[in-house]
């Protein structure tokens, strides 16, 4: 490949108004984010809330302590379309109401019509609390697994922010003949505007943009700070441009992803890859992180290889487990139990022995000790070797 060209300056502050204002408001965001460490008090009939935000919030924070998952049970609204009206509860509120009339093969819902709720009128411009109910009819989890629970998985607004920015970007430029000098340019005025800004650009011989990757100052000091393990992904706005956008993610003390670079790439073998991993190492001052997460990709497992030969690699356990129901969906239990202990083992052990010790008792009850899928499941669970 063409020598890169390598710049710097900070972030997108260039790009349309909002982005000029990215650092001020990330500032605001992390001073946000730290009310995840408050303690929420129980809610109470009369509690106060200037908007329906505010009361949202209030209660995601309090389940998330408490360990449960919330959903918006109901909502009522004005003839203008303004909202009057919330109910905010336990995501297992509910009943499970089939879709389906094979009664025989009936799917597993989290339903368990926990009552546990508040709801809230708006009276004189303020949302108040009107009734509470507090008590589950379902065990909690622990607040450092509630995290995992689907609303309590977010973006921090930031890292929401510089992708949006990214995205724009990307949809503005014309990546064909010339467009390196374009994206060029575009880094040039991003660097003019700030400190730190890093960027990476392969273009051919006829300054065809081949690849490109860039890291701002805010996601180079998170790498410091939380480099340890990173994921690597390529599948996000790949059919939009035909170039796969490929983010270098992270996980702060909040259990909130953070992006720690990001990539547009004009193919997926082996040379692209290692092209872009370097471009990152040398933007993070050539620390190599202890662990990489990725998808099955066997090009990307060759350049981390390569680039990374002291970090230890692991698959994604979503991508694996999407595999679930084509390996083993045709075993009589794989509804009766066999998925939730399987999930239970790899999802819910917080040691080594207590998942060896689950695992064994798996494939015992369920006589899968000649499974070769699952036996490579455990060898990349424990071991790091590749699936079959």
């Amino acid at each position: 490949m063409d020598g890169p060209l390598l710049s710097t300056g900070e972030d997108m502050g260039s790009f349309e108004n909002t982005a000029s204002n990215a650092e001020t408001e990330a500032d605001d965001i992390i001073q946000e984010n730290s009310d995840n460490d408050r303690v929420e008090e129980e809610p109470k009939p009369g509690m106060k809330f200037a908007t329906d935000h505010e009361l949202m919030a209030y209660y995601m924070r309090y389940a998330k302590q408490q360990g449960f998952g919330v959903i918006t049970q109901r909502t009522k609204r004005e003839a203008n379309g303004r909202v009057k009206y919330l109910t905010i509860g336990c995501a297992r509120g509910g009943k499970y109401h089939p879709s389906h009339s094979n009664i025989s093969r009936p799917r597993p819902t989290i339903k368990t019509d926990c009552k546990a709720r508040i709801n809230a009128h708006l009276v004189e411009g303020s949302w108040v609390v009107t009734t509470v109910e507090i008590g589950h009819n379902h065990s909690t989890v622990s607040p450092q697994k509630s995290r995992l629970f689907r609303s309590h998985k977010c973006l921090d607004e930031y890292s929401q922010r510089m992708l949006d920015l990214n995205d724009r970007a990307a949809r503005q430029l014309r990546l064909g003949k010339g467009g390196g000098e374009a994206l060029t340019e575009y880094f040039k005025r991003m660097r003019l505007q700030n400190d730190g800004f890093v960027y990476v650009i392969d273009v051919d011989e006829e300054l065809m943009l081949r690849n490109v990757f860039w890291a701002d100052a805010r996601s180079r000091a998170a790498y410091e700070y939380f480099g340890d393990v990173i994921t690597f992904d390529t599948t996000y706005l790949t059919n939009r441009y035909g170039m796969p956008f490929a983010p270098f993610v992270g996980v702060n003390h909040h259990g909130q992803s953070i992006l720690l670079g990001a990539g547009l790439i004009s193919s997926e073998d082996k040379s692209t890859f290692v092209w872009l991993f370097r471009a990152w190492l040398e933007c993070m001052d050539g620390r190599t992180p202890k662990a990489i997460i990725t998808g099955q990709d066997r090009a990307m497992k060759s350049a981390i290889a390569v680039v990374f030969p002291h970090t230890r690699h692991r698959y994604c356990l979503w991508h694996i487990m999407r595999k679930l129901p084509e390996k083993l969906g045709s075993h009589a239990a794989f509804n009766a139990g066999l998925k939730t202990t399987i999930q239970n083992a790899l999802y819910d052990s917080q040691t080594c022995g207590e998942f060896e010790e689950k695992w064994g008792q798996f494939i015992k009850k369920y006589d899968l000790g000649e499974n070769a899928w699952l036996q490579g499941l455990y060898n990349e669970v424990v071991l790091g070797t590749s699936l079959p």
